[in-house]
């Protein structure tokens, strides 16, 4: 099992949740379809969970709280990216047009945490780790391969990100209109437009999750009352799908292709 051992580098995303209406639900969804255990944590973590894989934590998922008088949030998976100071970081944020949605906070002695939003308004999340680095396995049937940006201005994210936290933007070979995310010499990410999305999707990232059948995780999800968007389909990385779990999160799964 791919463990990470040693601190994320900046701009590499370190860690996914998910805040859903009904958690207990959407736990029992999770653990069904990736195997994961996790309960809901302590009210001083506003009953967050820490979902685990093989012992090793793989992703969060939470209660979501509107605020009085605000709608209801969606319920999306967010991604985290790895930074040394989330209020520097969220400063840099707003100092390359892109927006703070949440201000850095305190969780526990975790970290520091805050959610941010790039100038074409994805939005992600920023992670200074303390007693928490993030994911403790990734790359394995059931935790997360990929973090891919999906941008209504390409233009607009190939200036921003390298600017407020020095993530590279470049052509991915052999994938034209695709571009890899890159911290230092290590692809971390992806990145294209919605050319190729149902018209009127706005600027997200999306979250892929290793599974060893995208058919069979695809069938089981509809089985389970969420839907497939995009039937398992063959691309350059391997076998893909494109999912909506029952309370609305939309995430990806992917069987990579392996060396001969």
């Amino acid at each position: 099992m791919p463990e990470v051992t040693s601190p994320y580098a900046p701009g590499t995303p370190c860690w996914v949740d998910l805040m859903a209406p009904d958690q207990r639900a959407a736990l029992e969804f999770y653990g069904d379809l990736f195997g994961w255990q996790g309960e809901p944590g302590p009210p001083e973590a506003g009953g967050y969970a820490v979902c685990t894989l093989g012992g090793k934590a793989v992703a969060g998922i939470g209660p979501s709280m509107p605020r009085e008088g605000q709608p209801a949030p969606p319920t999306v998976w967010t991604t985290y990216l790895a930074v040394p100071d989330a209020d520097a970081a969220a400063r840099a944020i707003i100092e390359n047009q892109g927006q703070v949605v949440m201000p850095a906070m305190q969780v526990l002695t975790f970290g520091r945490m805050a959610v941010v939003a790039d100038p074409t308004e994805a939005v992600f999340g920023l992670w200074e780790a303390q007693d928490f680095g993030g994911a403790e396995v990734v790359n394995e049937p059931g935790a997360v391969i990929w973090n891919e940006l999906n941008t209504a201005d390409p233009g607009a994210a190939k200036r921003f990100y390298p600017a407020a936290l020095g993530i590279a933007v470049t052509p991915m070979d052999n994938a034209p209109g695709y571009h890899a995310l890159k911290v230092g010499e290590q692809a971390v990410g992806g990145m294209q437009g919605l050319e190729q999305l149902p018209e009127g999707t706005p600027s997200h990232w999306l979250t892929y999750f290793a599974v060893d059948d995208a058919d069979r995780t695809a069938e089981a999800l509809d089985k389970a009352g969420g839907t497939v968007l995009r039937a398992p389909f063959d691309m350059i990385a391997g076998r893909m799908a494109v999912l909506r779990d029952p309370q609305g999160g939309i995430f990806a799964v992917i069987r990579v292709n392996r060396a001969p």
